[in-house]
C-alpha cells in the first residue's frame, strides 16, 4: 500500500468501524485510525482524548469525535495525502491528511466543534 512519503494513496473507503481488540482497519479515535494493518494520525488536528480523558466532558467530546471520524471515513472515498517534511510521529503513527473532494476530513471535524487545528502541541481539552 503506497503509504510511504513519496507516493499519494489511492483513493480509499471502508468500511471502517471502532477498533476491538483485533485492529486492521478501524478507528482509534477521532484522530488516529488503522488501515489494512498501518496505524494514521490524522496530522492536522487534535481531538479529545478517549483512552485517558482528564475530564467528563473531554470524554464525551473524545466519544462524539470518534463517532463522526467512523462516519465521515465511510462517507465515501478519500485520499491521504503525507506532510512535506514528516512521515510519522513519535510512536510510529504515518502522519496524514484526510481528504476528500478536495477538502480535509480533518478540518470538517474542527467546523463540527469536535477538534481543533493542530498547533503543534497538546492543548487541554478540560
Amino acid at each position: 500500500m503506497g503509504l510511504n512519503q513519496q507516493s499519494r494513496t489511492p483513493a480509499i473507503s471502508g468500511p471502517f468501524r471502532k477498533c476491538g481488540s483485533v485492529r486492521h482497519t478501524c478507528v482509534v479515535d477521532g484522530d488516529t485510525f488503522w488501515l489494512d494493518g498501518v496505524k494514521i494520525r490524522i496530522a492536522d488536528i487534535d481531538t479529545p482524548e478517549v483512552s485517558e480523558p482528564r475530564c467528563a466532558s473531554e470524554a464525551r467530546l473524545g466519544a462524539r469525535a470518534t463517532d463522526r471520524l467512523v462516519s465521515l471515513l465511510n462517507g465515501g472515498a478519500f485520499d491521504l495525502e503525507p506532510l512535506p517534511d514528516r512521515d510519522e510521529d513519535r510512536y510510529g503513527r504515518k502522519l496524514r491528511i484526510v481528504v476528500r473532494n478536495g477538502r480535509s476530513i480533518g478540518d470538517i471535524l474542527v467546523s463540527e466543534g469536535l477538534a481543533r487545528t493542530w498547533s503543534g502541541r497538546r492543548e487541554p481539552w478540560c
